[in-house]
């Protein structure tokens, strides 16, 4: 038997006729009394709609209180416009100054390191322990920022004869850093922003502006090299930060400015001189070496290469010195710009 619907689209007596209603009994069925009858039924029934006429049924009642419900618990409610209030330039402004006065942005130099710390490296050089001068005061230094006596020896095995930066320039695990970091090592090492270690290799030299260029034999899946930017525009006053690990410490993150602009600098064994340097105040201590010094979009402006001192101690008195990038890039075979 067919199931009977919840409300009709159509008037009950075509329905009827079609045999959803009663079945009709044939007029010759009747009786004289009941003929009459249905006759004075049918004068007395009202006349039939002429627009169909819809039942609400339970379902609908039930889809509509779920539908208030809703609306509700999500808050929406009907304001006549008249209520409304509209935004103002005015409103608009002083939830701008609330935030700024409420929420805690991050330095420029915070985005800068954040931007190029992926690119940068961790480099070691492994091998007999040098004797210069310079070479003593950084293993006293290494010493000293791990907790160690001045003096203490490393332990048997390999030995640490340096501790440099390098920066990634391309994603293949080409990384720039400084010649004097590597230079007589018996073995490189590298290691990674997420903790990858790996050995490399010397692939490229460019020995009168103290740089090296070495291939890692294995990367992190998700290596980024570093964006390099031409020091064309270059100014002295320009904000600059510099990444690297400072006496095996790091990533070490230092900000400061752009000193001066096409520098000298001879090495402090006299064996060196170098120039087209960019000077910077920018804290930098034996350990940064081969590291990226960046603008505030951590944009590589330079390899930091030497830091100047009188004085025997190699350590940071405010004036340091990196290599352009024009430079440092050509290094690789692939001048940028």
């Amino acid at each position: 038997m067919r199931r009977p619907a919840l409300y009709s689209r159509s008037p009950r007596a075509p329905q009827q006729a079609e045999g959803v209603g009663e079945v009709d009994q044939p007029q010759a069925s009747m009786g004289p009394a009941h003929a009459s009858d249905a006759a004075d039924d049918a004068a007395a029934a009202p006349a039939a709609p002429s627009a169909p006429r819809r039942r609400f049924g339970w379902r609908s009642g039930i889809a509509l209180t779920v539908l208030l419900s809703a609306l509700g618990a999500s808050g929406y409610y009907y304001l006549p416009p008249q209520t409304a209030h509209q935004l103002t330039q005015k409103d608009i402004d002083a939830a701008v100054l609330r935030s700024l006065q409420t929420a805690s942005l991050p330095s420029a130099a915070a985005r800068a390191a954040d931007i190029i710390r992926p690119s940068v490296v961790e480099v070691v050089a492994l091998g007999p322990e040098k004797s210069t001068p310079a070479a003593k005061v950084e293993k006293r230094g290494r010493n000293l920022a791990r907790g160690k006596p001045p003096q203490a020896d490393p332990p048997p095995g390999e030995v640490e004869r340096g501790v440099g930066t390098g920066v990634v320039i391309v994603d293949k695990g080409v990384i720039l850093t400084n010649l004097h970091v590597v230079a007589g090592a018996e073995k490189i090492k590298v290691t990674f922003a997420d903790g990858l270690e790996a050995n490399a290799s010397i692939i490229g030299l460019q020995p009168e502006n103290d740089l090296a260029v070495l291939q890692a034999d294995k990367i992190p899946d998700d290596l980024f090299a570093a964006t390099m930017r031409s020091t064309g525009d270059l100014q002295p006053g320009d904000n600059v930060a510099v990444v690297g690990f400072p006496f095996g410490i790091g990533p070490s993150v230092s900000a400061g400015v752009v000193s001066g602009l096409k520098r000298s600098f001879r090495s402090p064994e006299g064996q060196q001189e170098m120039s087209n340097l960019i000077q910077f105040d920018a804290a930098a201590n034996p350990g940064n070496s081969g590291g990226p010094l960046v603008n505030m979009n951590g944009e590589v402006l330079g390899i930091v290469t030497a830091i100047l001192n009188p004085t025997q101690q190699r350590t940071f008195i405010g004036i340091g010195f990196a290599v352009p990038i024009e430079n440092a890039a050509s290094a690789a075979g692939m001048p940028p710009f």
